[in-house]
Formats: structure tokens, sequence, C-alpha cells
């Protein structure tokens, strides 16, 4: 059999062959570099965005997205995905922040890139794939839910409460205290129009090829803020030499709690898992090589300890910037290899323009990222296809909104291995009489499971009292030890009452029966605490 990478349909893909050397081609060069702009233009107020909203310096944002694309970019992995600090984390990192500091940040996010790069070399990637999809959007969801609750007091450059419940609880407080004051107001209206023009900016093609809505967006809101010198909120500028903050020795001892280490897991996780997730949906988007999961996940990790190392945000493989890469026309890694070169120029360069930025401009970019991470379009479908599923994806929504994020997703999965358990465990019974003086031939067919064993004793407990069973196994798929356990005794139990009855009425036990032997299901059922039925 001939190999994929021999077939003539992989020998016409013109990426193939360029993306080993991107100079090959003077084409290929001048697509990577427009592509790099168009990726830069994204991600400046992204980058921003998210930092504002995780509660740590602009400037860090932007050192994340230096990172990823300087490092990540240049590793092996996906061709054309782009990473930084993502939405998706947003919730995350701010409790992280306000629990252990942040310089424990650093350590969080060097230890979950670490944790990534031994899942590389382990060869993990490909199972992040196993993930329910449905708790994947729901954790999307209940992030989407949450930064939007939080967003909506940065809209008025109020500070937001905590935990998500309390952002929720406090949201009619903040209307009326937003009625009442004029500078709120002038701020809520200021980040309502970042909102409309991301919304409409896409609309007018000619404008959208010139610049991205998002950059559209917040030149328009701080060019305004300028112009007329509202009296709002702006973005504090440290300097990104000053905002960089490596952790110390002495913040590595936070790694014995039990807290830091499931913010550890969260982390690695949630990030592994979306960058994974987005590098399918970028597949899909291009002819290019395929993603190997696990060079992408050591990929992952690499950036993720820089970005350690340097105190920054952690980073993920990010949907909206891989998108805008692709159809921007990339071809090779180098376009977002150049997108971290004008990010570090932009930040290295004008770091004074950051501080023009209003805050409610940020935060309605933010609202919009956060009312895009919410699957509202397949809620529908999924809900008369696939019911169960929906119910994972609420279920996790709502706890994390509810509780926070770790214990949110950790319900989730518990849920979707729960429904996937409940859903295999199909099982039911055939009855057989082979006639008067022979005991009835009942035969289990299925997977047996405690799951099903309430349902399953029911069936069995409707056979007549007064005929012996011969229960037959054979055809089962699957049982554990306590349907082989409740089997076996119910079996036995049964023939005994069986045999009592008969022996009232006045009908002799046959010969070959007696009470002392023991029942085919306790046979089967006699050694080991698992059967396999084959």
């Amino acid at each position: 059999m001939s190999h994929p990478e021999n077939t003539p349909t992989k020998q016409k893909n013109p990426l193939r062959g360029v993306l080993s050397n991107p100079l090959r081609s003077r084409g290929t060069l001048r697509a990577d570099f427009t592509a790099s702009l168009v990726v830069f233009l994204v991600a400046v107020p992204l980058c921003v965005g998210i930092a504002v909203a995780s509660g740590v310096p602009a400037e860090l944002g932007l050192v994340t997205g230096i990172v990823g694309g300087l490092v990540t970019g240049f590793l092996p992995g996906s061709s054309l995905q782009v990473s930084g600090p993502a939405a998706g984390l947003t919730v995350l990192v701010y409790e992280a922040v306000q629990t252990h500091g942040l310089s424990g940040l650093g350590v969080l996010v060097l230890a979950a890139g670490l944790l990534q790069l031994l899942m590389g070399v382990l060869r993990l990637g490909r199972w992040f794939r196993a993930i329910s999809v449905s708790v994947v959007q729901g954790m999307l969801a209940g992030i989407g839910l949450v930064l939007i609750a939080g967003q909506l007091y940065a809209l008025t450059d109020t500070e937001a409460p905590s935990s998500g419940p309390d952002k929720l609880l406090g949201l009619g407080g903040l209307v009326v205290d937003t009625v009442g004051d004029s500078t709120a107001l002038t701020a809520f209206a200021v980040g309502a129009g970042t909102i409309l023009v991301l919304l409409v900016w896409p609309k007018w093609q000619a404008g959208a090829r010139v610049l991205p809505a998002p950059l559209a967006a917040v030149l328009l809101a701080t060019t305004v803020t300028g112009v007329f010198d509202l009296p709002i909120a702006r973005i504090e500028v440290k300097g990104l030499l000053d905002a960089v903050q490596p952790p110390g020795l002495g913040d590595f001892g936070g790694l014995a709690s039990i807290g830091m280490l499931s913010t550890v897991l969260a982390f690695t996780l949630i990030a592994s898992a979306e960058s994974l997730f987005s590098a399918a949906a970028v597949d899909r988007l291009h002819d290019g090589p395929r993603t190997d999961y696990n060079k992408e996940l050591m990929a992952q990790g690499a950036g993720n300890t820089v970005c350690g190392v340097l105190g920054a945000l952690p980073m993920t493989a990010v949907i909206v910037r891989s998108s805008a890469n692709v159809s921007a026309g990339a071809r090779t890694k180098a376009s977002r290899v150049l997108h971290g070169v004008w990010l570090l120029l932009f930040a290295a360069a004008i770091p004074g323009a950051l501080g023009m930025i209003p805050l409610s401009a940020l935060a309605g970019i933010l609202v919009h990222a956060g009312w895009k991470l919410i699957p509202l379009r397949e809620l529908g479908p999924m809900w008369r296809q696939h019911r169960a599923e929906a119910v994972v994806l609420a279920v996790t929504a709502l706890a994390i909104v509810l509780t926070n994020m770790f214990e949110g997703v950790l319900l989730g999965l518990l849920m979707a291995v729960v429904k996937t358990a409940w859903e295999t465990s199909h099982i039911h019974v055939e009855t057989e009489d082979p006639g008067a003086g022979q005991p009835l031939r009942v035969t289990v067919l299925g997977n047996a499971t405690f799951l099903r064993l309430p349902k399953l004793q029911d069936q069995l407990d409707e056979l007549p009292t007064d005929r012996r069973v011969e229960l037959r196994l054979e055809k089962l798929r699957h049982m554990d030890h306590a349907c082989g356990l409740a089997l076996s005794t119910w079996e036995e139990q049964h023939n005994r009452t069986a045999e009592r009855t008969g022996a009232a009425a006045g009908t002799p036990p046959r010969e070959d029966e007696g009470a002392t032997a023991q029942s085919p299901a306790a046979e089967r059922h006699s050694e080991g605490t698992s059967t396999m039925i084959g």
C-alpha cells in the first residue's frame, strides 16, 4: 500500500514543500507578510483587552502574544494556527491572580507549560480529542457568561464583584447606579458604541479589508475619547520591562497546596483542550499539512513555559486569530512568527499608545468575545437530536457560573462519563419456555452494569415464581461485578423459591437439580470481579 505522501492529491498540494522553506517563493513570502499584518492588527486589542480583564498589566497580554508568535509559532505542530492570550482563560486567570497574586501567576503558567511538554512527550495529545464536545462547549459557554457579566461592570468603569453569582446578582444595582451617574453613562456609551462597531464593521467589506473590526472599534473609541476629552478611565501603562516580573524561588512553595495544584491542572486541561480543538477547526479551513497533535501540545507547552518564566498570561491557540490568518492568505508558519515580531516592535516602540485606550472600549470587545463563546446556533439542533448532550452542556456552563472553572469542568466531565455509561448499558431479557416440567430459559443480552441493575431485576422479578429458570449470560457483551453477583444470587433464590412452591403443590423436584448445586450464573462469576462476555 502506498503512503499518503505519495498519492497524487498530496503531490499537487501547493503548500507542501513550501512549508519547509518559506523563502522558496516570493508569492508565498508576500502572502505570509500580508497575513502577519492582519493577524497583528487583530491581536493587539485582544491581547490588551484580555490582560486588563484578567487583572494584570496590559503589557503582559502583549508579552504572551509575542511569545505565541516567536516561540510557539516557530515550533512544529500546526502550520497556520496562531497562539496568544485567550478569552477562554480570562475568568480562571482572574481568579488565580486574586488568590495567588501576580507573582503566583508565573508559577502556575510555568507548571502548566511543563506539564503540557510532558504530555506531548508521552504522546497524549490525541487523547484530548476524546473529551466530550458538549463539555468543551459548556466550558466555553460558562466562561462567556461570566466574562460578559464581569465586563458589563467594566463598561461603566465600575469594579466587578469577584464571584460569578455576585456578578449576576449585582447587575440590577449596576443599572440603577449607572443611570444616576453621568460619568458611568459616558463610559457605557463608549463601550456600547464599540460593540456596535464590532457588529456593523464586518458588513462594510471595503473597510473590513483595510482594518479588522476589533482594531477599528478601538481606534474609533480612542479617537472619540481623545477629541472630546471624555472623563472616563483609560489603560494604565507601566512599560514592557516594568510589567515583566519573573517569579521568585519563594513563589514555587505554593505548588505544595491543593488550591495551586488544582489551578495548574485547570490551566493545563483547558489550554490544551482549547488549543487542540482549535487545531482541528483550523485544519478544516485550509488544504495544507494537518496538525500533529503531540507536537502542537509540546509547542503550546514550550510557549507557556516561557510565559511562566516571564510572569505573563497563559496562552492557547486562538481560533479568531487563526481564522484571520488563514483568511488573509497565509501559507506557512512565517505569518505567525512575523505577527510576533510586529507585536514586539509595537510594545517596544510605542507603548504610550496603550494609555490612550479607554477601558470601556476593551470591555465592549470582551463582551462581544464572550457572546461568541456561547454556542447559541448549536443549542437548538443539539436539543432536538442529542438532548443528553445539551443537558451536559447546560449543566457545565451553569456550574462554572455558580462555582468556579475547575469544579464546573469536573462536573461536566463526570456527567459526560455517566451519560455515556448509561447510553451504552442497554440490556434486555428474552424468555423461552421449552415446555412443562422444564426450566424457563432466560437469556440476558447487552451490557450488564450497575446502572441498569434496578431495571434488570424488575424484569426478572416478573417471571413466574413456580418455575425454575436457567439463566444464560453468554450473549452479554459486558458484565460488571455488581451485576454478576446480583444475577447469580437471584437465580439461586428464585430456583429455591420455585422448588418450595413445587413441593407445596405436590410436584417432585427434578432428579438432576439439587439444592446445593451452584447456579450457572454463579459458576460464570465465581472467578474474578469483572467478567467480559464475548
